[in-house]
C-alpha cells in the first residue's frame, strides 16, 4: 500500500502543468571524514568509530570514507490550487549504500490564514532540525549532533494541523500530529544493537510543538507520546512482563541569532515507563563576513552506569557561495557507559565537506 501511494503521488507531482503548478528543488551534502584516534567497544569487537548518524548508523573508522554524511535530495511541489497542495522529497544517502527513498509523501490542504491540515509521511517533529535534519545547508554543523538527535524512529505516516498567529511582536507557529510508524528492519536497531533483524513499532504517536519568534529570539517547546512495541528476530520483545511500554517526550530549544552573534540550545527528556533519558545541545558562533567558527557541546546521559555519552565540538562554515557552504569540524566523543552499554567508545575525528541547495 505504501508503494502505490507514494507511486501515485510521484505521477501527480510529475503530470502535466495544466493540471499543477510543479516546483522543484534540492539539496546535497558531500561530506569525508576519517576517525583519528579511537578506542572502540573490545567487548562488541567493534574498532574505532564515531558514530556520526544515529537512525541510519552513518559511522567512521580509521579509513577516509564520503559515505556517513554524504546525501542528495530531490522535492516536489505541486500545487493544485484552491489551497490544495502534494509534496514528496526523495532523499539517496551514502549511509544507506545511496537507495532512494521517500522521506516525505504528503498532501496539503489550507483551511485559512491560519490553519493547513496535512495527511501522508512525514519527519517526525521532535527537535528543531527535525524538520532540516537532511539539508545541511540549514545549520551550521557538518551533521546535527548525534548524542541529540539520536532516536531509531524518525518518521511517521499520519495526520496533522499547522498554524500560525501573530501575538504583538510574536510570532506563534506550530503543529499537532498523530500517527504511527512500523520500521522493519530498523537500521540501527538491527545493523547496530541487536545485530538482527528488529521490528521497531510505535503506536499512537501524538504530539504538539508550539513555537514564538520575536526578531533574533526564538523558542520552542513540543511533547509527544507513543506506544513501543519490539520484535527481535521474529520474537516480541517484553519489559517488565509487558508486550508494550509508552514514552512521553519533551523539549525546549532556545536560539538567539543576534547581529553576529548565534546561540543554538536544545534540552530533551524521553520518560520512558518511569526511566528518564536527557540529551542536551549548546552551541555558540561567531560571524566573521562569510565565515563563522563555533563551538558545540552535546550530552546523552540514561543515568549512572548506564548509557553515557557526549561530544565537543569545533568547526568552520564558510559561506563561499549565495547557495553552498564549506564546512570543516572536530568531534571529540567521551563514552562513559557502564558495562555493556558503550556505544562506540571514544573517537577523536575530523570531517569536510560542502553543503548545498538548488
Amino acid at each position: 500500500m505504501k508503494h502505490k501511494f507514494s507511486l501515485g503521488l510521484c505521477s501527480l507531482l510529475l503530470s502535466s502543468t495544466a493540471y499543477a503548478e510543479v516546483n522543484i528543488s534540492g539539496f546535497a551534502s558531500v561530506v569525508a571524514g576519517q576517525v583519528l584516534e579511537g578506542s572502540g567497544v573490545a567487548e562488541f569487537d567493534l574498532g574505532p568509530t564515531f558514530l556520526a548518524d544515529y537512525p541510519l548508523v552513518g559511522a567512521y573508522d580509521e579509513d577516509i570514507s564520503f559515505k556517513p554524511d554524504t546525501l542528495f535530495g530531490i522535492q516536489f511541489s505541486a500545487d493544485l490550487l484552491e489551497g490544495l497542495t502534494a509534496t514528496a522529497q526523495v532523499v539517496s544517502r551514502g549511509a544507506d549504500d545511496f537507495s532512494a527513498s521517500f522521506e516525505w509523501a504528503y498532501l496539503s490542504y489550507e483551511i485559512n490564514d491560519h490553519w493547513t491540515v496535512q495527511g501522508g509521511k512525514k519527519r517526525l517533529p521532535l527537535y528543531y532540525y527535525s524538520d532540516f535534519f537532511d539539508v545541511g545547508y540549514a545549520y551550521p554543523w557538518i551533521r546535527p549532533p548525534a548524542d541529540n538527535y539520536t532516536w531509531q524512529i524518525f518518521n511517521y505516516t499520519g495526520v496533522s494541523a499547522l498554524y500560525n498567529y501573530l501575538i504583538g511582536d510574536w510570532t506563534m507557529s506550530g503543529q499537532v500530529y498523530y500517527g504511527s510508524e512500523d520500521s522493519e528492519p530498523n537500521k540501527l536497531l538491527s545493523d547496530f544493537f541487536f545485530l538482527e533483524n528488529t521490528r521497531e513499532v510505535w503506536k499512537d504517536i501524538g504530539g504538539i510543538v508550539v513555537q514564538f519568534n520575536k526578531d533574533w529570539l526564538d523558542i520552542r517547546l513540543t511533547h509527544m507520546q507513543y506506544t513501543n512495541e519490539r520484535y527481535i528476530g521474529g520474537i516480541q520483545q517484553e519489559w517488565n512482563g509487558s508486550t508494550q511500554r509508552s514514552g512521553k517526550f519533551y523539549g525546549l530549544s532556545v536560539n538567539i541569532d543576534y547581529e553576529n552573534f548565534l546561540f543554538l540550545s536544545e534540552l530533551n527528556r524521553l520518560d520512558l515507563d518511569g526511566s528518564n533519558l536527557d540529551t542536551y545541545l549548546l552551541t555558540f558562533g561567531y560571524r566573521i563576513d562569510s565565515v563563522m567558527p563555533y563551538i558545540s557541546y552535546s550530552d546523552f546521559n540514561e543515568g549512572k552506569n548506564l548509557e553515557v555519552h557526549h561530544t565537543s565540538s569545533v568547526g568552520i562554515r564558510w559561506d563561499f557561495h549565495p547557495s553552498a557552504a564549506f564546512k570543516i569540524q572536530y568531534d571529540d566523543v567521551k563514552d562513559d557507559g557502564g558495562p555493556g552499554l558503550k556505544i562506540a567508545g571514544d573517537s577523536k575525528s575530523i570531517s569536510l565537506g560542502i553543503d548545498l541547495v538548488f
